[in-house]
């Protein structure tokens, strides 16, 4: 696969069925994090503050993944438990039939940018 030009470029070329969980996705990271840049890194969509990437998506065969600072995950591991999802130190994964709840996207994020500073 070719290295995506930008965020719809990603997403146009995703698997049909996870499109509009990744777009959602998109639009969630882009209202917590608005002051970030738009950039694809590691052929994944991100979000760039201060040159660090806080914030990237990206999907597989059978689901997706929202990719965040470790410091994020670990604050808020408990609620990624309660919302029945599973975590690595920098990701979370999902389904769009069981999402990242809308709350928790946000959170990650806005926590994820905490870490480069304010």
């Amino acid at each position: 696969m070719t290295t995506p030009a930008d965020h719809d470029a990603y997403i146009a070329a995703a698997p049909e069925p996870f499109r509009p969980a990744l777009t959602r996705l998109r639009a969630l990271l882009a209202r917590a994090l608005p002051d970030a840049e738009e950039i694809v890194a590691y052929d994944m969509p991100g979000f760039r503050v201060d040159g660090s990437v806080v914030a990237s998506y990206a999907a597989f065969s059978k689901q997706c993944g929202l990719y965040v600072l470790p410091g994020a995950v670990s604050a808020l591991a408990d609620e990624i438990a309660a919302a029945g999802l599973k975590a690595t130190k920098t990701g979370i994964t999902f389904t769009p039939r069981k999402p990242i709840p809308d709350d928790l996207v946000e959170r990650l994020a806005r926590t994820s940018r905490e870490d480069v500073g304010a």
